[in-house]
């Protein structure tokens, strides 16, 4: 598995496409509210497994800490360390950036990944897009 940042228009399709499948036809997230404002802001990345685009991911600096969103990857690759590759990624690309800190706002149910990631939950739970969430932070 490799990670790429979506330089393309085909590599952004891709990740529009991954991101509707995972959050919208699964989790029934409205489009409009997945598609949103700050597409054109972020930078993408788009994970692949033998040349086919299986995750999806962006990444934006906001108020100085970068922010780590709309993580996802296909049913057919979950478990398989999928999620983990994409997020190293991201924090590589991270560390580039003069940043000292990244957040997220993490669904509950993934909270145990993240962690162990060396994340921790900084927020109450709230609700995004109708699903549980908490912020969670981690130095870099």
């Amino acid at each position: 598995m490799n990670v790429e940042v979506a330089k393309t228009e085909d590599q952004i399709q891709e990740v529009f496409h991954i991101r509707k499948t995972v959050f919208v036809e699964e989790q029934q997230v409205p489009l409009e509210e997945e598609i949103d404002e700050y597409e054109n802001d972020s930078t993408h990345f788009v994970l692949y497994d033998q040349n086919k685009a299986v995750g999806a991911g962006r990444f934006r600096i906001l108020d100085g800490v970068g922010k780590v969103e709309r993580i996802c990857v296909l049913k057919s690759i979950r478990g398989k360390g999928a999620g983990r590759t994409m997020m190293l990624a991201i924090e590589e690309y991270a560390k580039r950036q003069p940043l000292a800190q990244l957040k997220l706002n993490a669904q509950t149910y993934a909270i145990p990944f993240y962690e162990g990631l060396g994340y921790q939950v900084t927020s109450d739970e709230f609700l995004d897009a109708g699903i549980p969430h908490k912020t969670m932070k981690k130095t870099i």
